[in-house]
């Protein structure tokens, strides 16, 4: 079957794929600039097409555990909120990771700290790659810079969060949440059978056949030596993600002197900005991290050896420039603009600072 045309918010493209990938369950609660995900869902009743579960929970608390009890059944369940709300899920988050169980959740983030503003931010990058909750663990971090891209990760999100039984974070922004573009949609995906769940998922909690202990799910264990083998476990996970899974985009760097890096919304003003440049005479390229954890270090690095300088762009005072730098390992100029408090900066001024602080620094 051909693939449909739509025409969709980055929001709502969530919630179609989310329907289409054979979603089991959506909990959540409403804050902008990311509602349109519920209201869409909503809206379409998935319970009468898939049998999809959509539930207003009473607080992004309550949503995240519902993600957990769900994910603990090896059921496909999702989340979605924006920056308070993500902030609230934090101690269900790290539950999570902490018992291996996979899941969905989109953060659209907006301008903080506190209760900020509903305009569109990316200043929830620490929050989202360094584990925002408490204890070593990490996230499968998904940064879509299109409302196409909304829509595929949200399937990619699924392949990963059960190959490597971890929850999967799709971080957008407000921007792509509200923007609306044509996208192409694929034919549903049948939700998992109970069979299917006890074949991919046998360390579920789907009920105890004769020919196993019972499962348990637990974060908790209070010896601390077995505790320490668990953590070995996870942080053995997260180096074969960072080995096997790192997804970037390269545009224009094989002849460039230098480089911006962003992502998300950030990475289509630099994209501009380059052209800008170009048109300028400046060589500049643009490396767009998709995966940002894990953090595509080694390109970074390579590109670091022969540029005169790497600009990374962000909504924010500078996160990720942290990890732009540390790949560098000070072989070339690193410097960070950004703009916060949901403004949005334009490519001249993107352009603008990669003049100012790298091409003609003193």
């Amino acid at each position: 079957m051909a693939k449909e045309l739509k025409l969709m918010k980055g929001n709502e493209a969530i919630a179609e794929a989310a329907i289409r990938s054979g979603c089991d369950g959506y909990f959540g609660y409403p804050i902008t600039p990311q509602s349109e995900v519920m209201e869409y869902l909503m809206a379409e009743k998935p319970w009468e097409k898939t049998g999809m579960v959509v539930l207003q929970a009473e607080s992004e608390t309550s949503s995240i555990n519902m993600v957990y009890g769900g994910a603990g059944a090896g059921k496909k369940v999702m989340t979605s909120s924006s920056s308070p709300g993500i902030s609230l899920m934090q101690e269900g988050l790290t539950y999570l990771a902490g018992a291996e169980l996979p899941c969905l959740v989109v953060n659209v983030v907006r301008g903080g700290p506190g209760l900020g503003t509903i305009q569109p931010s990316q200043a929830d990058y620490f929050q989202a790659t360094k584990g925002g909750g408490h204890g070593d663990y990490q996230l499968f971090v998904l940064a879509p810079a299109t409302v196409q891209e909304m829509y595929d990760f949200v399937f990619l999100a699924w392949e990963v969060a059960f190959k490597y039984r971890n929850p999967v974070m799709i971080l957008s922004d407000g921007a792509i949440g509200q923007v609306m573009e044509k996208l192409y949609v694929g034919d549903y995906v049948p939700r998992w059978t109970k069979e299917e769940i006890m074949k991919i998922s046998p360390w579920a909690t789907f009920g105890k056949p004769d020919y196993r202990d019972h499962n348990i799910i637990t974060s908790l264990e209070l010896d601390s030596a077995k505790q320490e083998i668990h953590n070995h476990k996870l942080q053995a996970k997260y180096r074969e993600m960072e080995e096997k899974e790192v997804r970037y985009e390269a545009i224009e760097c094989d002849d460039a002197d230098y480089v911006f890096v962003a992502y998300g919304s950030s990475a289509r003003i630099a994209q501009k900005a380059l052209q800008l440049g170009r048109e300028k005479g400046i060589k500049v390229g643009l490396l767009r991290p998709i995966t940002l954890f894990p953090f595509p270090k080694k390109p970074i690095a390579e590109l670091s050896k022969r540029v005169k300088g790497l600009l990374s762009v962000e909504m924010s005072a500078g996160q990720m420039v942290e990890d732009v730098r540390l790949a560098a390992e000070f072989r070339c100029p690193v410097e960070h603009f950004g703009r916060y408090g949901g403004m949005i900066p334009t490519p001249h001024e993107v352009l603008e600072a990669l003049e100012k602080q790298i091409i003609n620094r003193k």
